[in-house]
């Protein structure tokens, strides 16, 4: 079969897919797979805790109505999938009833459809800086104007949020929503305060916005005491639970591969993202969905995570372990309480970037921080991820990972003694230097 030139239809592509790029995650794909590399890449929780005998349980327990499984279903998810949902955002803290929830083919889609039903080409979406690139995929095709808003230890800085907003709107931009991970930030690994929370739906509802809480990791929770989520916050404080549009998954407690997430919010928003939804996907799998509701009703899923829990903090430890004892001491990153992702800030003038392939040459992989901007900050940034890799190794390949940053730091260093010496030679006789 002849190669097929795909550029030679550039005319014809829509103006929406200049926006659109792909994750670096995704870019790295192929490079993971190769045999001894050390992938602190990812952001894959470890589904080998999953094992194979709860898979054909499942399978065996779904199979007598196999008709179903393998039949279209509701284009806003299965009843009995709902329930689960129900009982899941309860151990979180978070009262929710089935009418309130849209069931959508992984929390990615629901990114992808809250984005159709808000976002016109120019609108604005606040979100922090760095934030999740896969939401940035996500709303790039609708083409907004993104405003990261910087963010500290304690998560996104409400002031500066709120002065962001001022400022668009003298600028007369129009910003429909604020997007935000609390828990366990991706890539950042921070959590927000329930302070800040409490202060970010006061900003939303002086500017008359939407919030859009993504919460993958919240049950991912390793140390310290969980806090409530923004939709709690506004269901038990605000008393009118309508501005925050709630997004969860089933990839990190339970698998990536059923591809099943969810959108929680007022009816308005869910009617909106039906429609959505319909000219997407019809629906979402039933044969997934039924495996899910399958074993959230026969296991005990809480203790799938709390298994998932301590071994994500042995490993998790492991990597803030090893970058103490490797890591050059110009170096910074965060300590998070729980979820994927470490954080990690190097010297203003180094590039992750440029730095990757002398990593990966050396069988250590890494996401730059470039790729969690919208206009291409944090070069000097890289997520690390430790959920899917042995402790040993996680030591191992950040040990490997110091010695490329400490050899960059070394390069510039000699080039800038280079250059003073260039310079002494220089300076005319007699003139001080």
């Amino acid at each position: 079969m002849p190669l097929v030139d795909l550029d030679r239809f550039d005319f014809l592509y829509a103006s929406r897919v200049r926006g659109m790029k792909t994750a670096a995650t995704r870019d790295l794909m192929a490079t993971l797979s190769r045999p001894g590399i050390i992938s602190l890449a990812g952001g894959f929780p470890d589904t080998r805790l999953f094992g194979e005998e709860a898979f054909r349980e499942i399978s065996r327990s779904i199979a007598a109505d196999a008709a179903q499984a393998l039949q279209y279903g509701p284009t806003g998810g299965l009843e009995a999938v709902k329930d689960v949902i129900v009982e899941v955002m309860a151990a979180e803290g978070t009262p929710a009833e089935q009418e309130s929830i849209f069931v959508t083919t992984g929390a990615q889609q629901g990114l992808d459809l809250v984005a159709k039903v808000f976002l016109d080409e120019g609108d604005g979406i606040l979100c922090e800086g760095p934030t999740y690139a896969g939401a940035l995929n996500a709303f790039a095709a609708y083409r907004p104007r993104i405003a990261h808003v910087p963010m500290d230890r304690a998560g996104m800085i409400p002031s500066a949020a709120r002065e962001t907003l001022r400022r668009a709107r003298k600028q007369g931009l129009t910003v429909k929503f604020i997007y935000t991970v609390p828990n366990f930030h991706n890539p950042a690994g921070v959590t927000m305060t329930a302070e800040r929370r409490r202060e970010l739906l006061e900003i939303a509802e002086e500017f008359d916005l939407v919030i859009v809480e993504d919460n993958p990791y919240g049950m991912l929770r390793f140390e310290g005491e969980p806090l409530p989520t923004l939709c709690a916050i506004e269901q038990q404080e605000v008393g009118h639970p309508d501005r925050v549009v709630y997004l969860g998954t089933f990839s990190k407690i339970f698998a990536p591969g059923v591809r099943l997430g969810w959108v929680h919010a007022q009816p308005g928003i869910l009617h909106k993202i039906n429609v959505g939804k319909q000219g997407a996907d019809l629906c979402s799998s039933n044969l997934s969905q039924m495996m899910l509701a399958s074993y959230f009703k026969e296991a005990d899923w809480r203790a799938y995570v709390r298994r998932q829990n301590s071994l994500y903090r042995e490993r998790r430890d492991a990597m803030l372990d090893a970058l103490a004892e490797f890591m050059p001491r110009e170096v910074h990153w965060t300590h998070p309480e729980g979820g994927l992702f470490v954080w990690v800030t190097l010297p203003s003038y180094l590039d992750a970037t440029a730095m990757l392939p002398r990593a990966i040459a050396r069988n250590v992989a890494y996401v730059p921080g470039e790729g969690f901007y919208a206009g291409g900050a944090g070069k000097n940034h890289m997520r690390l991820n430790f959920s899917f890799v042995e402790p040993e190794r996680i030591s191992r390949g950040i040990e490997i990972l110091a010695e490329v940053v400490r050899e960059r730091m070394e390069l510039r260093s000699d080039l800038e003694r280079g250059a003073r010496r260039e310079a002494r030679r220089g300076t005319p006789a007699g003139k001080d230097r």
